[in-house]
């Protein structure tokens, strides 16, 4: 017993002496992992690796099958006899559907002058014509109908017949937008059947079902105001869907929708949260789920209880401090998941549903980890200018020594109703800021689900109000801890936390000596007229910037920015991505200049071909450097 006792003392003294603080390098340098399947024999899980490659500058990925029960991982190299693709094949293999980009509008002007092959004119008459970060080409997604005789296609059908709507949904649908139908009979797809302003404006996505005998399309969702996504079958036949019931918020809550027949039954209608993923069961007795809760996402079960009028409970299976990111699928007694935490990167676990225990089943980063001290992460709760309890994330370094002062970041989420719960980020990486010597707030802020669905509504129309003075509540309280540094606090957020860091520097009274901004809304007029889904912004501000509504006016003039930039009186580093048309890059570039010309040490980080986010590799390890490098100049 005593050498035992001995042997793992000098293996963690080893540990000690040999773990390195998180770098950008290590950081790169870890395995994405993401599942693509169970198995059809139910017992491996198929997933694949993408690693980078400094050397060639390019991205490599593999993909492995690795048994359920847990064992040694196998490099595949062809996927498709392994994996089950009954969702988009019938039964008895007589159809097939893809997704085919299709040619129906006449956009360029090639189109309109096909003689003048060299042009490159875009002739625009309506709005939609640019979406995240793509140029409207007349290209459409269109879900193409194949029948197949021993194996060969003999015929296809265009289910969309022709018509300028997207399925997948653009830009992040993808092939769980369409699928046949059990029975055979029916090809079911998620579109938006609106073109142009209508389509800007609108979330009013529905499911469609095709009847391949009959070539007739029927509207299931019709008078489901909001986004229809996601449909999927139990293995009774029962369709299941995800639904948000108002038009124009695509942060409503989320809801199951179960439909057996023509009868629609709400299943998580009494429930005080919003889904984000679902899973049928096997057996078709219930719908295992993905949500918000406390600062994590976690995994739920909601009974299918048939077209009884009584209604089912929500049971959280999953607790502790990580959050469980998707479902892969179910064997036996066996769900397959992914999880992470804000040490650990993305990995695939099992979990027992006869005892909820979760087991790691893929290990492709663990060797990387154990030569990397981990942050602590704690949670703290704080009271809010008006009353309430808010749960706030604080990011330790490694070896924190609660005697020394230390250089604290407020972290700024954005969304701006995301979620921030125990998320891996290779961007936003707490774990790496923390190895680099500070302290990380991250308030779960007005605005976040996972705390009730009021909560979660709450910033709609009052970017400027609430939800600011519970980032301050954040900062303000954690300052008052004799570790830290009050005089090195630092702003730091992207997207709705870049706008909310280029609002704060107008209005934090000294309270922070520097500020990182990554694609924020610096003024809000200009966002109105360049951004792309209008109904944000209409539903988030209340309409347009002309509108005489003194709720709408208060959030262009007192909640607008570039309003307060004659008080901005810190250094600011403004990074913006020439793609990213949700936040257009005049926002990043009038920041900067406003920053430039009031004299105020600035530096514009500027992505020509990244959009929203920093996508490629070597890009990302500039964003990281110089966003440390500004951190050690200005903090």
């Amino acid at each position: 017993m005593k050498k035992t006792i001995i042997l793992l003392s000098l293996i963690a003294c080893t540990y000690t002496l040999h773990a390195q603080n998180m770098t950008i390098e290590k950081l790169l340098q870890l395995g994405r992992v993401s599942p693509l399947g169970i198995t059809k024999d139910k017992k491996a899980v198929v997933y694949s690796v993408r690693t980078y490659d400094a050397s060639e500058n390019k991205p490599i990925v593999k993909k492995y099958s690795i048994p359920i029960i847990g064992g040694n991982a196998t490099e595949i190299h062809n996927t498709k006899e392994l994996l089950d693709d009954n969702v988009h094949t019938s039964a008895d293999g007589k159809y097939t559907v893809v997704s085919k980009e299709v040619k129906v509008k006449k956009i360029t002007g090639a189109d309109y002058y096909p003689e003048k092959t060299t042009s490159d004119v875009l002739i625009i008459d309506d709005l939609n014509y640019r979406h995240w970060d793509t140029w409207e080409d007349g290209y459409f997604g269109h879900v193409i109908l194949y029948t197949l005789k021993d194996n060969k296609v003999i015929d296809s059908v265009d289910v969309m017949l022709n018509e300028p709507y997207d399925c997948p949904q653009k830009p992040f649908g993808g092939e769980e937008d369409f699928l046949i139908s059990p029975d055979g009979k029916q090809v079911l797809y998620v579109t938006k059947k609106k073109y142009g302003k209508e389509y800007a404006l609108s979330t009013n996505t529905d499911i469609y079902a095709y009847d391949i005998a009959t070539k007739q399309t029927n509207n299931i969702t019709e008078g489901m105001m909001g986004y229809d996504i996601n449909p999927s079958f139990s293995s009774k036949g029962v369709l299941a869907f995800l639904s948000m019931k108002e038009d124009g918020n695509e942060a409503a809550k989320n809801d199951i929708i179960v439909m057996n027949g023509d009868v629609k039954i709400n299943l998580t209608a009494a429930w005080d949260g919003t889904v984000n993923s679902f899973l049928w069961s096997n057996d078709g007795s219930k719908i295992y789920f993905i949500a918000a809760t406390d600062g994590t996402q976690q995994l739920f079960e909601v009974d299918y209880p048939g077209l009884t009028k009584k209604m089912p409970l929500v049971k959280q299976i999953t607790y502790g401090n990580f959050d469980i990111n998707s479902l892969v699928g179910q064997a036996d007694n066996t769900l397959v998941l992914t999880r992470t935490d804000m040490n650990h990167a993305n990995e695939i676990y099992t979990l027992d549903i006869k005892n909820n225990l979760l087991k790691q089943l893929t290990s492709v980063n663990d060797a990387a980890y154990n030569t990397v001290k981990l942050s602590r992460t704690e949670k703290r709760y704080m009271t809010t200018t008006d009353g309430k309890k808010m749960l706030v994330w604080v990011i330790y370094p490694p070896d924190f020594d609660p005697n020394k002062k230390y250089p604290t970041l407020l972290y700024c989420q954005g969304g701006p109703q995301s979620a921030l719960t125990q998320f891996y980020s290779f961007r936003w990486n707490f774990q790496l800021m923390a190895a680099n010597g500070y302290i990380i707030v991250a308030p779960n802020r007005r605005g976040m689900p996972g705390h009730g669905v009021q909560w979660n509504a709450e910033i709609s129309k009052d970017y400027g109000g609430q939800v600011m003075k519970d980032y301050l509540t954040a900062i303000d309280e954690m300052a008052k801890e004799s570790f830290v540094d009050k005089e090195r606090l630092g702003c730091i957020g992207a997207s709705f936390g870049g706008y909310s860091a280029f609002y704060l520097a107008g209005i934090h009274n000294k309270r922070f000596k520097t500020f990182i901004a990554h694609d924020g809304i610096f003024d809000w007029r200009a966002m109105y007229g360049t951004t792309e889904e209008m109904f944000f912004v209409n539903h988030d501000l209340g309409g347009a910037y002309w509108d005489n509504d003194p709720t709408t006016q208060k959030s262009y003039n007192e909640f607008n920015p570039v309003n307060h930039v004659k008080k901005w009186d810190a250094p600011i580093l403004i990074i913006q991505g020439g793609k990213d048309y949700r936040v257009p890059p005049g926002q990043g570039l009038a920041a900067f200049q406003a920053a430039q010309l009031l004299g105020i040490k600035s530096k514009l980080l500027y992505f020509p071909n990244e959009n929203h986010w920093v996508l490629k590799d070597q890009n990302a390890f500039i964003w990281q450097s110089e966003f440390f490098k500004w951190l050690k100049e200005t903090l």
